[in-house]
């Protein structure tokens, strides 16, 4: 169901000691309520620390990717099954520097969400375009095949998953998408979602947000919260942009 949510994306960063200041800062210094949602994606190797910080806590935890299979030979792979085990509430899906290093498709994602949201755990599933091919007016096409492809492989299920827009163009690089632009993406993916019977998903946006500029992006109709990358590394910056 549609509400508002912020989700932290640790990427491959953190350690043992720089968790516990990060994650007892985030625990010490948030309070949900009004619908209000937060949560860490962390690595692998860290998930059994992110739940026992934040045991009894409003934030909720989560890993950076999932495998489409339930098990077998797949060595470095982990199920979704696993993932449950920890608790985890989320699972990113499509995220951009998957489908670029690694050579994701459309379908593979698809697959991955399946497999994610089969076990409980959700699908934060991640689309958006390059810097070439906004400029070359394809916006509207390169998402609207992404997000095709999820919405006939999980058909009704796909009212159960996150959607997350990312312009490659402004992860990491400092630009971010202005809220115009933003929510004019916003608006198309709500409209899909809509024709599918699933207008309710929660749309997150994400590149490059800051405390800075959440409050503005965060503002617009069809834009309900963040997933954020190296800001989330910094307590009282992440705090700042989920109070936004």
């Amino acid at each position: 169901m549609r509400g508002r949510l912020v989700v932290g994306n640790w990427k491959m960063n953190g350690g043992l000691a720089p968790n516990t200041a990060l994650l007892g800062a985030l625990s010490a210094g948030w309070q949900g309520g009004a619908g209000r949602r937060l949560g860490v994606c962390v690595p692998l190797p860290y998930l059994a620390q992110a739940r026992d910080a934040l045991a009894g806590s409003e934030i909720t935890w989560g890993a950076q990717d999932v495998s489409a299979h339930g098990s077998g030979a797949y060595t470095g792979e982990v199920s979704a099954a696993m993932l449950a085990e920890f608790g985890c509430a989320f699972a990113l899906t499509g995220h951009s520097e998957r489908r670029q290093l690694h050579g994701e498709t459309n379908a593979q994602v698809a697959a991955k969400a399946a497999a994610a949201l089969d076990v409980g755990v959700i699908a934060i599933v991640c689309i958006g375009e390059t810097l070439a091919e906004r400029e070359a007016g394809q916006t509207e096409t390169v998402i609207g095949d992404q997000f095709d492809v999820v919405a006939a492989a999980l058909g009704p299920r796909l009212a159960r998953v996150v959607m997350a827009y990312e312009p490659v163009w402004a992860i990491g690089t400092g630009r971010t998408a202005s809220p115009e632009q933003a929510q004019t993406v916003h608006a198309f993916l709500r409209q899909r979602l809509a024709s599918v019977g699933a207008a309710d998903v929660t749309l997150l946006y994400g590149g490059s947000v800051k405390a800075a500029n959440a409050a503005a992006l965060f503002a617009m109709p069809d834009v309900d919260g963040g997933l954020i990358g190296g800001a989330s590394l910094d307590a009282n910056e992440f705090l700042a942009i989920a109070r936004a």
